[in-house]
């Protein structure tokens, strides 16, 4: 599926502010199964220092100084993306969760992709008891890991609401957790949490859902700004990726723009502003299909 994607975030701050510096992650990559046909990341006002790279995790990273004042500051993003559907998988023929646990932590690959950069806590995701006695149900001894993962999954779209506003980019999954509610980044590391209770590697992943549903489809949760799901390491079968907001193997739908450990690797926009006052937010997100 063909992609076009256009995204514009608008900070407007109550004074001028007067000089800032900003991470930007909001250019997507080539991965497994994606291609970028085009890609183009305007700012304005124009910074006066721009630099572009690729982090540790292979996300596109751009670093904008601004030392002009201003009172508004626009990002807008275009691009057309090509993402391949995911082969057809039966989740009890992976390899059973204490093989993946074991295998994981004895790894000696620290290469970008490896397991073992996502077994632990990380700045936004701790090992919280209850979680992790949430997450036990999906994973008696034995199980596949994958269809314990998909169950867990499916019980985090069962059991909690959806509800924006109900939280914040800085709350904890503990906190989600007790809420039963949230968005997506919430439902995204409450499941990390609970993989990683038991030993079992889970990143996070930021990007984009199509916003055009499929014919005769229900319009998915978040699909009308930034997204965010896990992905779970299963050993032989590699990384999967799985949407816990609308219990989804992440597939064709599903445009990936950073890989991390949590929230706090793949912020779209992060930095230092020098002012006083609020900053008021707006995003406007539109991925649309223009080719099967």
């Amino acid at each position: 599926m063909i992609y076009d994607i256009r995204q514009t975030t608008t900070y407007v701050y109550e004074t001028a502010v007067t000089r800032a510096r900003h991470v930007l992650r909001l250019l997507p990559v080539a991965r497994d199964r994606q291609r970028v046909i085009a890609a183009m990341l305007d700012i304005d006002p124009a910074p006066t220092n721009r630099r572009e790279a690729i982090d540790f995790f292979h996300n596109w990273r751009t670093v904008a100084e601004l030392d002009d004042p201003h009172e508004t500051l626009t990002v807008s993003l275009a691009a057309r993306v090509c993402v391949a559907a995911v082969a057809p998988i039966d989740p009890d023929a992976s390899p059973p969760w204490e093989k993946v646990r074991d295998e994981s932590y004895a790894s000696e690959d620290i290469s970008p992709a490896s397991p073992v950069h996502f077994i632990h806590p990380s700045r936004q995701v701790s090992l919280d008891p209850e979680i992790r006695d949430y997450a036990r149900e999906s994973f008696p001894p034995g199980r596949p890991v994958f269809a314990g993962a998909v169950e867990l999954m499916q019980r985090i779209k069962r059991d909690f609401t959806y509800e924006i506003g109900a939280t914040t980019v800085s709350t904890t999954p503990s906190s989600a957790f007790a809420l039963r509610r949230g968005v997506c980044q919430d439902f995204a590391h409450i499941m990390i949490s609970g993989l990683r209770s038991f030993g079992l590697p889970a990143g996070y992943v930021s990007g984009f859902l199509r916003t055009v549903p499929r014919p005769g489809a229900a319009r998915l949760a978040g699909a009308d700004a930034m997204h965010a799901w896990v992905m779970v390491w299963c050993g032989a079968l590699g990384w999967w990726g799985l949407d816990p907001t609308n219990a989804l193997i992440a597939s064709e739908d599903h445009v990936v723009l950073a890989i991390g450990r949590d929230y706090a690797d793949v912020a779209p926009i992060d930095g230092v502003v020098l002012a006083s006052g609020r900053q008021r937010l707006t995003t406007a997100v539109d991925v649309i299909p223009i080719e099967a």
